[in-house]
């Protein structure tokens, strides 16, 4: 079968159900198709790891409603071939879509462990999260591998339904490399009051799921055995089909300023892309609600004919517990790292510098300050620590 596009946008995750509404306001008339090889429609994914855990939500909640926009949806369905002369794509079950403009917002895949099996859990979809929910029952052993963005939001959802959380990372504490040591270390002794156990210092080596639970190896030898495993071990770029269309690809699909790929036609948004970040003057892929929305929007309209630049530079968000915190450009601890706290560890601001300009701010318990944050960051004049600290928070 033929379908016939304006445009075509593959993937159907949040860049691509803004960028079909983002079309839809610049061109009431066109004709938009998604093709997404997940079974349900375009959903938000942030609640599967926060809310839906805190508010029991239910899970149809996560709907974005992109049929709104007058696309037709083929779900279930992935596109394997990519024909750019013939501004044609082909999909697994051999369905031809002909396009104008095509974008790319294939997103990004879980890394994952050396086995698998049905209580081993590579965190990414809905399906991942139903599949969790049915193991954390009260009282269940379940083991977090990862202590990063995924790993310490599952962990804190997981305790609060009243399930037995072990975490299991090779770095020293939560967070480390992205927070400066200290409040890496209060993370720590803040997971261990609410019933969490730690394992810093250790990778998985190897398991198996035997049907009722899952064995661990670990890399210090020793063996544990638990109801449930779930991964947050980062995610890699799905760039295959951009690879194999003759498409540059470096640590994502590379872009322009307007999100067009090598080939003028070809647009790529979301967690897949490379994009030049003029606030911070290099290139960034980045993978998060702020960045996934704002450039399937931004893309859908340059597709649909505006003539701008993308110059946002995507902030992000996180809940552990009852903290939370927002932050901007890059958190490498690495960088010079100056504190400023009104509430040692429970409020206040972390400024990341690099010879003499800001080129991060986390935001910790601290709100209304993100595009404040951003005017820091995007201002070339050198600041020291000293000039920088009460620069933050003001009033929003």
């Amino acid at each position: 079968m033929q379908h016939d596009y304006d445009y075509l946008i593959v993937g159907a995750g949040m860049t691509a159900d803004a960028a079909a509404k983002a079309i839809r306001e610049a061109d009431a008339g066109a004709r938009i198709g998604l093709v997404g090889d997940e079974p349900r429609a375009p959903y938000e994914r942030p609640p599967l790891s926060k809310a839906l855990w805190k508010d029991d939500r239910p899970s149809d909640s996560v709907d974005l409603g992109t049929e709104k926009s007058g696309a037709a949806l083929h779900l279930g369905r992935r596109i394997v071939e990519l024909d750019r002369a013939a501004h044609r794509a082909i999909d697994d079950a051999g369905d031809v879509y002909a396009y104008r403009r095509l974008l790319l917002a294939t997103g990004a895949s879980p890394r994952r462990l050396p086995f698998g099996g049905e209580h081993v859990i590579h965190f990414r979809t809905l399906d991942d999260y139903l599949a969790l929910r049915r193991h954390a029952v009260p009282g269940a052993k379940i083991a977090v591998v990862g202590a990063g963005f995924i790993g310490s939001e599952i962990a804190a959802s997981l305790a609060t339904k009243g399930c037995e959380v072990t975490m299991l990372f090779p770095g020293e504490g939560i967070g480390a490399g992205r927070y400066p040591p200290a409040l890496s270390d209060f993370l720590d002794r803040y997971y261990r009051e609410r019933g969490v156990t730690l394992r810093a210092g250790v990778r998985v080596s190897g398991g198996r799921d035997d049907g009722d639970g899952v064995e661990l190896v670990l890399s210090d030898g020793s063996r544990a055995r638990y109801d449930a495993v779930v991964a947050g071990l980062g995610v890699t770029p799905n760039v295959e089909l951009a690879e194999a269309a003759g498409l540059a690809v470096d640590n994502g699909i590379v872009v322009d300023a307007r999100l067009r790929t090598s080939d003028p036609d070809v647009f790529a948004a979301g967690d897949v892309a490379n994009f030049p970040c003029a606030p911070l003057g290099m290139r960034l892929r980045v993978e998060h609600e702020n960045a996934a929305i704002g450039m399937g929007h931004h893309a859908g309209r340059v597709m649909a004919g505006a003539d701008e630049d993308y110059v946002t530079l995507p902030f992000f968000y996180s809940d552990l517990f009852d903290l939370g915190y927002e932050a901007v450009g890059l958190l490498d601890d690495r960088l010079d790292v100056v504190e400023q706290w009104t509430q040692p560890y429970r409020e206040g601001v972390v400024y990341y510098l690099d010879d003499g300009r800001v080129r991060g701010v986390l935001l910790w318990n601290v709100w209304g300050q993100v595009d404040a944050a951003r005017e820091l960051i995007a201002d070339t004049r050198r600041i020291d620590a000293d000039s920088v600290r009460g620069r933050l928070p003001r009033p929003a």
